[in-house]
């Protein structure tokens, strides 16, 4: 089993849209695939047409495997399903303060509850906390979507220092600039500046920043499913094999 993160510490960036497309993407290449909504907001779990369980709540994600794979609902899609988010997922922090060995239980609760998937796809909340700390260490890469702008390698080059700082494996971030507009003079520079300073961090492929990306919440599904030739689609399936690669 693979566990792969789509997280940034700074929203509004795609990260979602990541997640979507992505285990979508591995489903597609036939991976027995979970997509897990750690985010409260429940975006993904709303994407794919999910609603949430009522039972996995409190400290049953974590402890509670019968609760765990009751969650889980299956999707419109062939090796896909879903373990959608409820709002009970906010106080995530606040229950892993209160067990032993804390930096541990979500890999252990994907682990137990998720063992018999191929791939996890985590789709995170934007910020740094100590389920962060706990992505950062169960996911096998962490895939973050960077917009080419001057605010967004600011929180880029925070996250980098977040792994330094605390000593963990940044040869698990995978870069990669989404959103991205070519006609801008900006974009165009920092991407050129970033992929220089982080050689090893970013991935080959950009996702475009597309309207049809946007109308994932009107067609609530992954671009690839009704805009299947569009240039994202084929980006976010070039993201997917990007990932592969580095897994092997």
């Amino acid at each position: 089993m693979k566990i792969i993160a789509c997280y940034s510490n700074k929203g509004g960036v795609g990260k979602t849209a990541t997640a979507v497309n992505l285990a979508h993407a591995f489903a597609e290449a036939g991976s027995r695939t979970l997509m897990c909504d750690l985010d409260p907001q429940g975006a993904s779990s709303y994407y794919f047409r999910v609603k949430a369980s009522k039972k996995l709540k409190d400290t049953s994600f974590f402890k509670d495997v019968e609760r765990f794979t009751g969650a889980i609902r299956a999707s419109d899609f062939d090796n896909l399903d879903i373990l959608p988010a409820n709002l009970s997922f906010r106080d995530f922090d606040i229950f892993l303060s209160r067990m032993k060995n804390s930096r541990s239980r979500l890999k252990k609760a994907l682990k137990a509850g998720g063992s018999e998937y191929d791939t996890i796809i985590l789709d995170c909340p934007p910020n740094i906390s100590t389920l962060s700390e706990n992505v950062f260490r169960a996911a096998d890469c962490i895939v973050v979507p960077v917009i080419p702008t001057s605010l967004s390698e600011h929180t880029f080059e925070q996250l980098m220092e977040f792994f330094r700082a605390n000593k963990l494996e940044r040869k698990k971030i995978l870069g990669f600039f989404s959103m991205v507009q070519r006609s801008k003079k900006l974009h165009r520079e920092t991407e050129v500046r970033m992929r220089k300073q982080h050689r090893k961090r970013f991935l080959g492929t950009s996702i475009p920043f597309t309207s049809e990306v946007e109308k994932m919440g009107i067609h609530r599904a992954p671009v690839a499913t009704y805009a299947s030739g569009h240039a994202a689609a084929k980006a976010y399936r070039a993201l997917h094999t990007d990932v592969m690669d580095h897994l092997k």
